[in-house]
């Protein structure tokens, strides 16, 4: 009888004590990118980038399976899309290279950091 109080006991505890850690855990700040000091506007920063590199083979109606001409699908494939313009995990985009420039694949990183804001 003893055992099972104790182990009763025990798991109450560690119940406790991880509702308080993951209750501390959001208490600590987002990380922050210090390349990321403006926000990025959607319509102004992204949604160009997209127009300009990606739109003409990820436009409405094609067979690629992406389609790249509005927040909301831009969005829910931003993880994709940062992964072909840097060549990780997904062919190189836009097909044929070359890489886009540092600075345009950063613009789409901390737009995603940011939040993906539909602004």
């Amino acid at each position: 009888m003893k055992i099972i109080s104790l182990f009763f006991t025990a798991s109450l505890l560690v119940v406790i004590l991880s509702s308080f850690l993951s209750c501390s855990k959001d208490k600590v700040p987002n990380y922050i990118d210090p390349n990321c000091i403006d926000t990025v506007s959607f319509n102004a920063t992204v949604l160009p980038i997209m127009q300009q590199n990606c739109i003409s083979c990820h436009g409405v109606g094609n067979s690629t399976g992406y389609v790249f001409s509005n927040h909301t699908n831009i969005s829910n494939q931003s993880n994709a899309i940062i992964g072909a313009m840097q060549n990780q995990g997904f062919q190189l985009m836009p097909i044929g290279g070359p890489q886009l420039p540092d600075s345009t694949i950063q613009a789409i990183k901390c737009w995603i950091a940011q939040g993906k804001l539909n602004n």
